[in-house]
């Protein structure tokens, strides 16, 4: 390889980097194009930080989802939400939850989602038998995650929009 190959990939890089990267902590938010905006600051249902703290952790959850998951799953359930961090995702695609019924949607199209990993995992853990225990593994923990959803589903409490909090 020649040395002058790898000095014009390193200037294309460096350019690359100055111009669409954020480089310099003192410039302002806006050119950051992975700033939240304010809706990731609104408040979400208390589900939500105990489900994707367990449903994102793919060491608790038994599964990786990832962005493009979400997206498909929000656009199952006919939701529309940006792709962002997953994170940000669960919490846009659960943030204006007030109907039990949205909930079992949601969690249906994500139960579609984990059972194909499952389908995944039994299919590798034939192929491989030493592996078959890691994957045996994972098939448990997201097992136990989808069980988790009927109890977020049983505990949550519909909220009328004409409901007002502050009237007792």
């Amino acid at each position: 390889m020649n040395a002058n190959d790898l000095s014009d990939l390193r200037a294309d890089f460096d350019k690359f980097v100055k111009e669409s990267c954020v480089t310099d902590p003192n410039k302002p938010q806006e050119d950051n194009r992975d700033i939240g905006d304010k809706e990731d600051e609104e408040p979400v249902p208390q589900f939500v930080d105990a489900l994707t703290s367990k449903l994102l952790a793919p060491e608790q959850s038994g599964v990786y989802l990832s962005r493009l998951d979400i997206k498909r799953i929000a656009e199952a359930i006919d939701e529309s939400i940006p792709i962002k961090e997953r994170i940000k995702m669960v919490r846009n695609l659960f943030r204006h939850t007030t109907k039990q019924q949205f909930l079992k949607d949601a969690f249906a199209e994500i139960d579609k989602h984990i059972n194909g990993r499952i389908l995944i995992y039994t299919e590798l853990g034939e192929a491989f038998p030493a592996s078959k225990s890691i994957f045996d593994a994972n098939i448990v923990k997201a097992k136990k995650t989808m069980k988790m959803f009927d109890t977020i589903i049983e505990d949550f409490e519909e909220i009328e929009p004409t409901d007002d909090p502050m009237f007792v």
